[in-house]
C-alpha cells in the first residue's frame, strides 16, 4: 500500500516517461493500491487515476472500479474529488460515457446538497462531452432503478438541464433519443409525480412544440389511459389515474388535435357512475374533490371535441347533472328561512356543468327551444340560482374591497378571488341562457385556469355590477330595477375549486417494471446499498 511519498514518486516516473507512460503499467498498479490507504493517499489517488486513466487500457477496469470505490468513500471531501474526477477519464473515451453517468446518476441519492450539486455538475459536463452517452446512462437509472428518489431526481435532472442548456447540447438527435426513452418510461410510471415529469420533460422538446407534437404527447397519454378499458367506480386509484393522466393531455387540444375520443369515454364511463364514485368517497371518508376534478376535465375537453356521437344524448346527461345541483327555489315561507338562514349551492361543479351545457346545447339549439315546459322549469332555476349567486358577489367584493397587491396574494384572498370569476361566469351563462330564444354566443375563461394580463383584479369592488337576471321579463336598459336584498348565503364553494387536486395513492396498473401508480419505496442511509453489483464488468448500452 503507497504512502503519500511513494505516490509522489510514482507520479513522476510515469510523468516523466511522457509518450512512453503505458510502460509503467507496475507504477499505475501500484497507485492504485493507494485506495487502501489513509485520507491523504486516497485523495491522490483518485487524482492520479483521472491524470494517467486513459495510458492504460489494460488497467481501465481495474481503474474505474478504484474510483467507484472512492465515489462511495466514508469521508465525503474524498468522495467529492472521485465524483469531480469520474468525467476526466471520458476525455478522448466517448464509450465511457454511459457507464460514467449511470454510476453518477445513481450517486444523486446523496443526501448533503453540496455533495449533490458536485454530482450534477459532473453530469453536465458528460452531457457536453457525449449528450447521447450521458442520457443514456441516466435512462437507464430512470427505468430500472428501484430508488424513487434516483428516478425522480433523474428526470428533474434532465428536465432542468433541457431548459439551461439548449440546442447546444440538445440536438434534434439528441431528442429524438430523449422522445424513445421517455415513451419507454411513461409506460412505467410509478407515480403521479413521475408522469407528470416525464410530460414536462416531453413538452420543453423543440420536436413536441408542434401540432404534430402535441398530437404526439395526447396518444402518449391516450396509451397510458387505455381508453378502451371499463372504468370501475368503486376501484379509486383507477379513477385517480385517469384524472392525472388526462390532465396531462389537456394543454394540448385544440380545433387541431380534438379530445373527441376522451369525450366519448367519459360520457360512456364516467358520467354515468359519478354518483357511485362519490358514494365510494363518502364511505372512505374522503371529499369529492375527484368529482370536481372530472367535472372541470369535461368543461375543458368538450370545446376541442369536434364531431359527437348522439350529440342529443349527451345533452340530456349533462342537464339532468346540472339539474341536480340547481335546485328549484324554496316556496313561501320556506323560502324565507331559507334566505335568513343562507343556502348551500354547489358553485364550483355548477360552472363546470353550465359551460360544458353551455357548450354542447349549442350543437342542439332544440334541446330547449322545442319543449316550453323544460324551458320554464329550467329559467326558475337559473334565476334562483343567479340571485344567490350575487348576493354571494357582494359578500366576495366586500371582503376583497380596498385590498392591497400583496394582501390580495393570500392563499385566503386567492380563493375568494377565484370565488369571484365563478360567480361571474355563472352569471355571465345564464344571461346567455335567458335571451327568447336561448342564446349559446358568450365565451368565458373557466375560473381555475390562469388569467390573462387582460384580466381585470378586484382590489376596491366597486367594479360593474349587473341588475339581477329575471325570468319574468328582460328590462329595459333604461329601466331601472329595485334590486331584492339577500342574507348572504352560505356557499359551498370549494377551497380546492382553483386547483385539481394532488394524488393520494396511485397503486394503478403500471407496465414495465410493474410498479404502477403508488409504489413508495423507504429512504434509509446516504447510499441505501451502494452500486447493487453493476460494477463488475461492462453493460452493453
Amino acid at each position: 500500500m503507497a504512502s503519500v511519498e511513494r505516490l509522489y514518486t510514482l507520479y513522476n516516473a510515469i510523468d516523466d516517461a511522457k509518450d512512453k507512460a503505458g510502460e509503467h503499467e507496475a507504477e499505475f498498479l501500484e497507485i492504485l493500491s493507494g485506495v487502501k490507504g489513509g485520507p491523504g493517499e486516497r485523495r491522490l489517488t483518485s487524482q492520479f487515476i483521472a491524470r494517467f486513466f486513459r495510458h492504460f487500457p489494460n488497467l481501465q477496469e481495474q481503474a474505474l472500479n478504484c474510483l467507484f470505490d472512492l465515489c462511495e468513500d466514508e469521508d465525503v471531501a474524498i468522495r467529492k474529488q472521485a465524483i469531480k474526477d469520474l468525467p476526466t477519464l471520458c476525455k478522448g473515451r466517448t464509450e465511457l460515457v454511459p457507464k460514467v453517468a449511470d454510476i453518477l446518476a445513481q450517486l444523486q441519492q446523496v443526501e448533503d446538497q453540496v455533495e449533490l450539486s458536485t454530482v450534477h455538475n459532473s453530469l453536465v459536463t458528460l452531457l457536453k462531452t457525449d449528450a447521447k452517452g450521458a442520457l443514456t446512462g441516466l435512462f437507464y437509472q430512470i427505468q430500472h432503478s428501484e430508488d424513487e428518489l434516483v428516478r425522480e431526481r433523474c428526470i428533474r435532472f434532465v428536465h432542468a438541464k433541457l431548459r439551461s442548456l439548449g440546442t447546444a447540447v440538445f440536438t434534434p438527435q439528441v431528442e429524438t433519443l430523449i422522445l424513445g426513452e421517455a415513451k419507454k418510461v411513461l409506460q412505467a410510471a410509478s407515480s403521479e409525480d413521475e408522469f407528470s415529469l416525464m410530460m414536462g420533460i416531453l413538452r420543453d422538446l423543440k420536436t413536441c412544440q408542434s401540432v404534430k407534437g402535441y398530437q404526439q404527447l395526447v396518444d402518449l397519454v391516450t396509451e397510458q389511459v387505455d381508453l378502451t378499458r371499463p372504468l370501475d367506480p368503486a376501484d379509486l386509484e383507477s379513477v385517480q389515474r385517469l384524472i392525472s393522466c388526462v390532465k396531462q393531455a389537456l394543454p394540448y387540444f385544440s380545433s387541431q388535435v380534438r379530445s373527441t375520443v376522451y369525450v366519448e369515454y367519459l360520457w360512456k364511463e364516467v358520467l354515468p357512475v359519478l354518483d357511485q364514485i362519490e358514494a365510494t368517497l363518502s364511505e372512505g371518508g374522503s371529499q369529492g374533490t375527484p368529482i370536481l376534478d372530472v367535472l372541470k376535465i369535461v368543461a375543458e375537453l368538450v370545446p376541442h371535441a369536434g364531431n359527437l356521437e348522439d350529440v342529443p344524448g349527451k345533452v340530456l346527461v349533462i342537464f339532468f347533472k346540472l339539474l341536480e345541483v340547481m335546485p328549484l327555489p324554496p316556496e313561501g315561507d320556506a323560502a324565507t328561512e331559507a334566505l335568513e338562514g343562507g343556502v348551500s349551492l354547489e358553485f364550483s361543479r355548477v360552472e363546470c356543468l353550465l359551460f360544458t351545457f353551455h357548450q354542447l346545447a349549442r350543437q342542439q339549439p332544440e334541446f330547449l327551444n322545442d319543449d316550453p315546459d323544460r324551458l320554464k322549469d329550467f329559467r326558475i332555476r337559473l334565476q334562483y340560482f343567479a340571485r344567490v349567486s350575487q348576493a354571494y358577489q357582494k359578500r366576495l367584493r366586500e371582503a376583497l374591497a380596498n385590498k392591497t397587491g400583496e394582501e390580495l396574494k393570500t392563499e385566503e384572498n386567492k380563493i375568494k378571488l377565484i370565488a369571484l370569476r365563478t360567480t361571474a361566469n355563472i352569471n355571465v351563462l345564464i344571461k346567455d341562457l335567458f335571451h327568447q330564444p336561448p342564446s349559446y354566443k358568450a365565451n368565458i375563461s373557466l375560473s381555475w385556469k390562469p388569467t390573462t394580463s387582460g384580466s381585470k383584479a378586484v382590489t376596491n369592488g366597486t367594479e360593474k355590477r349587473h341588475p339581477p337576471i329575471t325570468f319574468e321579463s328582460s328590462p329595459n336598459k333604461s329601466q331601472k330595477v329595485e334590486r331584492q336584498i339577500y342574507a348572504p348565503p352560505r356557499d359551498k364553494y370549494s377551497q380546492r375549486a382553483g386547483q385539481y387536486s394532488g394524488g393520494g395513492n396511485f397503486r394503478g396498473r403500471g407496465r414495465g417494471r410493474g410498479r404502477g401508480f403508488g409504489y413508495i419505496p423507504g429512504r434509509g442511509s446516504s447510499y441505501r446499498g451502494g452500486f447493487r453489483g453493476r460494477r463488475g464488468g461492462f453493460r452493453g448500452y
